[in-house]
């Protein structure tokens, strides 16, 4: 992957808040843990490090009925993440500054993201986009509008803010040796990719139709791996995403990293999560799809690049 030197980064949406200790990963009043499926240990080891991998923390925020997500003119309460900014992405500036610098490619993405959503949702599901409101990283620990979070969560999107958090030494003591994904460029950027489809399901409703949390079927899953088609979406067309000059945030995108996606994709599948910590696949307490499905739905929104192709929802083959 590599990204266009004469691209513009607008770094308003992502932040840092540097290092925190202490604090539970307990997500109080907002969101909640979804546990690895098989009951990983909540303990050390890699039990402790897996206790949630790509999560959605919806269901609390959803009040078991309809729920929906803010809209555009809903106040939002980013008190909790509007603290001391690390300043980690304030020298990101160019395209060139994304291929030099890991901090500043994830601005990159964020604003291909963001750009590319901003065009096709209007043209796909004729409703009004909005971006997330914050794409913050972490150390240690972070306060946000599902409560307070560790580096044991792993990535994920909190709806009551429309925030996505991540501390980024996820992907290679989790996702590389943990779980023996791969490693390379656009590893990162598939995950980010999957969390923003968490905020496209928040800006459409679709968090309001998962009534079901667990088996191979069930609301959960298909969220999921709606997640995945979306990631998939994007990156089909991720050269295509411009800064507000026309030019592209991503010149180039090869085979390779598509096959890093895919392979990322199946690391995290729950019937190999299950595999690699407890020894056993018991698809009854899947939560997000079986590596096989997380595949399919990603290489389903690549190839067919459609709010409409990826709607989990709507087919009884997952």
């Amino acid at each position: 992957m590599r990204f266009n030197p004469k691209a513009r980064l607008d770094t308003r949406r992502v932040r840092d808040s540097g290092r925190s200790g202490g604090g539970g990963s307990r997500m109080p009043g907002g969101g909640g843990r979804l546990p690895i499926p098989g009951g990983a240990a909540a303990g050390g080891g890699l039990g402790g490090l897996l206790v949630i991998v790509l999560v959605i923390v919806v269901m609390q925020f959803m009040g078991g009925g309809g729920g929906g997500a803010p809209t555009a003119s809903d106040d939002l309460d980013l008190s909790r993440v509007q603290g001391d900014d690390s300043q980690r992405y304030a020298s990101c500036e160019t395209g060139a500054d994304a291929n030099q610098d890991v901090d500043c490619a994830r601005v990159a993405v964020e604003n291909s993201l963001t750009a590319y959503w901003s065009d096709t949702l209007p043209e796909q599901a004729d409703a009004d986009f909005r971006p997330e409101q914050v794409m913050a990283t972490f150390t240690g620990a972070v306060s946000t509008g599902c409560g307070q979070a560790t580096s044991d969560v792993g990535p994920f999107y909190c709806p009551p803010d429309e925030g996505i958090y991540l501390d980024t030494t996820f992907f290679e003591d989790v996702l590389q040796q943990g779980l023996g994904g791969p490693a390379g460029a656009f590893v990162e950027p598939y995950v980010l990719a999957h969390e923003y489809g968490h905020h496209i399901q928040n800006v459409l409703g679709t968090m309001g139709r998962v009534r079901t949390q667990q088996g191979p079927e069930s609301d959960a899953v298909r969220l999921e791996l709606q997640a995945d088609c979306y990631a998939g979406m994007w990156t089909g067309s991720a050269t295509t995403a411009t800064d507000e000059q026309g030019e592209a945030f991503i010149s180039e995108l090869s085979q390779t990293d598509i096959d890093q996606a895919i392979a990322a994709a199946k690391a995290v599948g729950d019937d190999r999560i299950q595999d690699r910590t407890t020894g056993r696949v018991n698809p009854a307490e899947w939560t997000h799809g079986s590596a096989e499905q997380r595949q399919r739905w990603f290489k389903v929104g690549y190839e067919q690049g459609s709010l409409e192709a990826c709607d989990t929802f709507a087919t009884d083959t997952l």
